[in-house]
Protein backbone atom coordinates (compact mmCIF):
# COMPACT_ATOMS: atom_id res chain seq x y z
CA UNK A 1 0.00 0.00 0.00
CA UNK A 2 1.64 3.14 -0.92
CA UNK A 3 2.12 6.18 2.01
CA UNK A 4 -0.10 9.32 1.59
CA UNK A 5 1.46 12.05 0.70
CA UNK A 6 -1.22 15.28 1.18
CA UNK A 7 -1.82 14.08 5.02
CA UNK A 8 -5.31 15.61 6.62
CA UNK A 9 -2.21 17.71 8.58
CA UNK A 10 -0.16 18.44 5.33
CA UNK A 11 -3.25 20.07 3.96
CA UNK A 12 -4.71 21.96 6.68
CA UNK A 13 -0.77 23.32 7.76
CA UNK A 14 -0.75 24.33 3.51
CA UNK A 15 -4.54 26.47 4.26
CA UNK A 16 -2.76 28.06 7.57
CA UNK A 17 -0.15 30.14 5.04
CA UNK A 18 -2.39 32.99 5.06
CA UNK A 19 -1.86 33.96 8.01
CA UNK A 20 1.62 35.25 7.27
CA UNK A 21 0.94 37.67 4.46
CA UNK A 22 4.50 38.81 2.83
CA UNK A 23 4.73 42.65 3.18
CA UNK A 24 6.48 45.34 1.12
CA UNK A 25 7.99 46.48 4.41
CA UNK A 26 10.36 43.64 5.18
CA UNK A 27 13.74 44.69 4.54
CA UNK A 28 14.88 40.96 4.12
CA UNK A 29 13.88 39.53 1.10
CA UNK A 30 14.45 36.40 -1.18
CA UNK A 31 12.96 34.17 -3.33
CA UNK A 32 13.59 30.58 -4.39
CA UNK A 33 12.58 28.53 -7.48
CA UNK A 34 12.39 24.83 -7.25
CA UNK A 35 13.95 23.09 -10.81
CA UNK A 36 12.46 20.04 -10.54
CA UNK A 37 8.68 21.49 -9.84
CA UNK A 38 8.90 25.41 -10.55
CA UNK A 39 7.26 26.07 -7.11
CA UNK A 40 8.37 29.70 -6.50
CA UNK A 41 8.32 30.96 -2.65
CA UNK A 42 9.68 34.55 -1.11
CA UNK A 43 10.30 35.13 2.34
CA UNK A 44 10.52 38.67 4.09
CA UNK A 45 12.42 38.88 7.36
CA UNK A 46 12.78 41.71 9.80
CA UNK A 47 15.26 41.38 12.52
CA UNK A 48 14.94 42.44 15.86
CA UNK A 49 17.69 44.23 18.09
CA UNK A 50 19.28 41.08 18.96
CA UNK A 51 19.27 39.87 15.28
CA UNK A 52 16.02 37.29 16.21
CA UNK A 53 13.26 37.36 14.14
CA UNK A 54 10.78 39.88 14.55
CA UNK A 55 8.30 40.14 11.64
CA UNK A 56 7.83 37.44 8.78
CA UNK A 57 6.14 36.64 5.95
CA UNK A 58 5.85 34.73 2.42
CA UNK A 59 4.28 34.39 -0.55
CA UNK A 60 4.60 30.71 -2.31
CA UNK A 61 2.87 29.31 -5.48
CA UNK A 62 3.89 25.70 -4.65
CA UNK A 63 2.37 22.60 -4.25
CA UNK A 64 0.59 21.67 -1.02
CA UNK A 65 3.74 20.18 0.58
CA UNK A 66 6.07 23.57 -0.37
CA UNK A 67 3.01 25.83 1.38
CA UNK A 68 2.86 23.03 4.67
CA UNK A 69 6.77 23.91 4.85
CA UNK A 70 6.59 27.40 4.48
CA UNK A 71 3.70 27.32 7.10
CA UNK A 72 6.11 24.91 9.78
CA UNK A 73 8.65 27.83 9.20
CA UNK A 74 6.19 30.46 9.65
CA UNK A 75 4.82 29.00 12.72
CA UNK A 76 7.76 29.25 14.54
CA UNK A 77 10.49 31.63 13.21
CA UNK A 78 9.71 34.73 15.55
CA UNK A 79 12.78 34.82 17.52
CA UNK A 80 14.77 32.24 15.71
CA UNK A 81 18.11 33.50 14.94
CA UNK A 82 20.52 32.89 11.63
CA UNK A 83 22.08 30.04 12.93
CA UNK A 84 18.68 28.00 14.35
CA UNK A 85 17.19 28.65 10.60
CA UNK A 86 20.17 27.30 9.39
CA UNK A 87 20.66 24.07 11.76
CA UNK A 88 17.31 23.54 10.31
CA UNK A 89 17.65 23.75 7.17
CA UNK A 90 20.60 21.74 7.46
CA UNK A 91 18.71 18.77 9.42
CA UNK A 92 15.79 18.94 6.70
CA UNK A 93 18.27 18.59 3.81
CA UNK A 94 20.04 15.70 5.31
CA UNK A 95 16.78 14.13 6.09
CA UNK A 96 15.74 14.00 2.81
CA UNK A 97 18.49 13.35 0.73
CA UNK A 98 18.72 10.26 3.38
CA UNK A 99 21.57 11.00 5.50
CA UNK A 100 19.55 11.52 8.58
CA UNK A 101 16.94 9.47 10.05
CA UNK A 102 15.07 12.58 11.20
CA UNK A 103 14.04 15.64 9.68
CA UNK A 104 14.86 17.54 12.53
CA UNK A 105 13.84 19.21 16.49
CA UNK A 106 11.69 22.17 14.80
CA UNK A 107 8.23 22.04 15.82
CA UNK A 108 6.07 20.63 12.95
CA UNK A 109 8.49 19.23 11.06
CA UNK A 110 7.82 16.06 11.69
CA UNK A 111 4.51 16.78 9.14
CA UNK A 112 7.27 16.27 6.33
CA UNK A 113 8.33 12.83 6.56
CA UNK A 114 5.40 11.95 4.82
CA UNK A 115 7.27 13.27 1.23
CA UNK A 116 10.58 10.75 1.88
CA UNK A 117 9.91 8.29 -0.21
CA UNK A 118 8.89 11.41 -3.50
CA UNK A 119 12.20 12.91 -4.30
CA UNK A 120 10.33 15.07 -7.01
CA UNK A 121 9.11 16.89 -4.36
CA UNK A 122 11.97 17.72 -1.93
CA UNK A 123 12.49 20.36 -3.85
CA UNK A 124 9.51 22.20 -2.95
CA UNK A 125 10.16 21.25 0.61
CA UNK A 126 13.17 23.02 1.09
CA UNK A 127 12.39 26.51 -0.90
CA UNK A 128 10.95 28.07 2.27
CA UNK A 129 14.27 27.23 4.54
CA UNK A 130 16.25 27.99 1.44
CA UNK A 131 14.72 31.59 1.11
CA UNK A 132 14.32 32.47 4.82
CA UNK A 133 18.63 31.53 4.99
CA UNK A 134 19.23 33.63 1.89
CA UNK A 135 16.99 36.45 3.19
CA UNK A 136 19.49 36.31 6.37
CA UNK A 137 22.68 36.44 4.46
CA UNK A 138 21.73 39.69 2.80
CA UNK A 139 22.61 41.36 5.72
Amino acid sequence: MAKVLYTPDILALAVSLVEWPLADDLPHQAEMRSQSCGSVVRIGLMLGDGGQVARFGVRAQACALGQASAAILAAHVTGQGPAELTAARDSLTAFLSGERGDPGDWPGIEHLASALPYPARHGSILLPWRAAVAALEQL
